[in-house]
């Protein structure tokens, strides 16, 4: 007897193309591996390294923008380069800390790492979720004006933030209108030293962000020498970061050497990557233990806001560069995988990270082909909790508050109000209101920005604008859909323009750029029908598609007469011979549209 059974007759195998194609929508690194060359490896190599070279300096300064000690950003720099290599969708991002993010914590954790890694492992969860049910449309409810207004608050609050560290102040106030206060009350014990390394690394980083931007490309034709001077250049422009805080802890070095020390220096960094451990789901202070409720009722709104505007910068940055290059990404794939990176991050004692504009900038421009970059990345930030913390404590803070401050200008946008003054002057209403209330609280600014939006939509659809055309007939034309909240509108631009005249006059409804309506809108249809009605005057629909066709069909109005054009309409009020409107039966729709109805 065979030992090979073979399958009852009719059935039929599982489609390997189904199989490979869903296995590469799910981990899409399985698109492009087979495919890898080494000159996609080279270019990696060398985007990866670049990246690593930005991300560590940044990770320790947005580490004090979270208001936590300086490891615990490169505890977050790291896990997204590795989970993103499997999951991610776009070969330009990098997944890690950023300022916007690092706000953001600041407000939600009071300073205290636990909160900060729970926070992270709730995001993620809300974000794996998110993607799974494929709830990504739901960051489009969030307005261009609103994140623009969010963006530039946040560039201002964590600029001013850094000025005490650029200056060398102690004992500021985090909230934003006491910092303010405080930092100018408390100007005159400035310590000379830090801000004049400050100012010096903020110099040396617009010469050589400057000089990046104006480094003309390489020519195969060039002189090995030139292209091994552009080679340089570019080298140390693109490591600006790295290279301007290596600079100032070695000045600062220098001074500790001598016995005096002018500056305020980061600090004791513990040496390499904490054990793997499950998030803190309690903390035990002096006080008693807090439970996990209490936690997360201290959080709050955080729970909503950091996970949602970790998905927003990162699905616009993803799609940013997505466009720029030619290439599609998967929204709903990218949640999975910055979710994914939150929860194992938080295994780490990471804070939520999302994908960074500039490190992505960085990745693109260094010629990156595909997610494997981020390993190299990755293995550079564990090298250097390995190797590197005992040269960070000589970093001063001032260096950092300037890359920092660097890092953040970009985020305000200075054109933006004249563009929305151009092309939509209601706009600015989400914008000043999300801007100036972020000053307050963040979720205050973005709830209320968001708010205003969605109130502007909904004016929109519950006031469109009609177009009145006159002529043989009075026709009306909803310049958009035609929903509910606008069936009082619309009654009260029949009523005033053909009811109330005298004599009452008949009018045409040209449905044109109408696509669906509601139980509503039936009704109030049905009593402006019967309102002409009294009148002795006449109500045609012209020009309904056929869901709307379908629902008027399905209530069965009375005396609803719809003709396929205004032509049709007005041969028939005229009474001309051979023209018949479509009435409230199936039997009377045209054969084209009955074939659609049936579909």
């Amino acid at each position: 007897m065979s030992s090979t059974m073979k399958p009852p007759k009719g059935f039929a195998p599982m489609s390997c193309c189904w199989s490979t194609a869903t296995m590469q929508k799910r981990l899409p690194f399985l698109a492009w591996l087979p495919d890898y060359t080494w000159h996609a490896l080279k270019m990696d190599f060398i985007a990866g390294i670049s990246v690593g070279l930005t991300v560590i300096p940044q990770a320790l300064a947005y580490a004090e923008v979270a208001g936590l000690p300086p490891q615990y950003g490169l505890y977050s720099a790291f896990m997204g380069c590795f989970v993103y290599f499997f999951l991610g969708t776009s070969r330009d991002v990098t997944l890690g800390p950023t300022a916007i993010m690092s706000l953001l914590v600041s407000f939600y954790t009071f300073r205290e790492p636990a909160y900060a890694v729970l926070l992270a492992f709730l995001s993620g969860c809300i974000q794996l979720g998110m993607g799974f049910l494929r709830l990504g449309f739901l960051l489009d409810f969030i307005s261009c004006p609103v994140i623009k207004g969010f963006t530039s608050a946040a560039a201002i609050i964590i600029g001013f933030g850094q000025i005490k560290n650029l200056l060398g102040l102690q004992h500021i106030s985090r909230q934003f209108f006491l910092q303010v206060y405080y930092t100018f009350h408390n100007i005159g014990e400035t310590r000379v030293g830090d801000a004049v390394l400050g100012l010096v690394c903020m110099v040396l980083l617009l010469v050589l962000k400057l000089m990046r931007d104006h480094v003309p490309p390489v020519h195969p034709e060039m002189p090995t020498g030139v292209r091994l001077s552009h080679g340089l250049v570019w080298t140390a422009t693109t490591a600006r970061n790295a290279l301007v805080v290596s600079f100032a802890a070695l000045v600062a070095y220098s001074f500790q050497v001598t016995g005096y020390q002018p500056f305020v220096l980061t600090g004791k960094t513990p040496e390499g990557l904490p054990d793997a451990h499950i998030p803190p789901f309690s903390v035990t202070t002096a006080n008693g233990t807090i439970s996990f409720t209490e936690m997360v009722q201290g959080m709050g709104v955080g729970l909503a806001v950091v996970p949602l505007m970790g998905l927003l910068e990162s699905i616009a940055v993803a799609k940013s560069f997505a466009s720029q290059n030619n290439y599609r990404i998967d929204a709903n794939q990218e949640l999975l995988a910055i979710g994914l990176t939150n929860i194992l991050g938080s295994l780490f004692s990471s804070y939520p990270v999302t994908g960074s504009f500039g490190r992505t900038a960085v990745n693109a421009q260094s010629g990156v082909c595909t997610p494997a970059g981020g390993l190299m990345t990755g293995a550079l930030v564990l090298l250097s909790l390995d190797y590197l913390t005992s040269l960070f404590y000589y970093i001063p803070k001032s260096a950092l508050a300037a890359v920092i401050i660097m890092a953040v200008v970009p985020l305000f946008d200075t054109k933006i109000v004249g563009t929305l003054w151009r092309v939509k002057r209601l706009d600015l209403l989400p914008l000043c209101v999300t801007f100036l209330l972020c000053f307050w609280e963040v979720q205050y600014g973005i709830l209320a920005g968001t708010l205003v939006s969605m109130l502007v939509l909904l004016h929109s659809v519950a006031r469109p604008k009609i177009q009145v055309s006159e002529g043989p007939m009075l026709v009306l034309q909803p310049a958009s859909g035609l929903h509910f909240p606008a069936i009082e509108t619309l009654r009260e631009a029949l009523l005033s323009r053909a009811l109330e005249t005298s004599p009452p006059r008949s009018a045409a409804l040209d449905c044109t750029h109408v696509c669906s309506i509601d139980y509503t809108v039936v009704l109030g249809l049905g009593e402006l029908l019967e309102d002409f009605h009294k009148r002795g005057a006449t109500l045609a629909l012209i020009g309904l598609q056929v869901p709307v066709l379908r629902v008027l069909l399905s209530a069965d109005l009375k005396g609803v007469l719809y003709f396929c054009t205004l032509e049709e309409a007005e041969k028939y009020l005229k009474q001309e011979p051979g023209t018949q409107p479509y009435n409230g039966s199936e039997d009377s729709v045209p054969e084209h549209k009955i074939a659609l109805l049936k579909a």
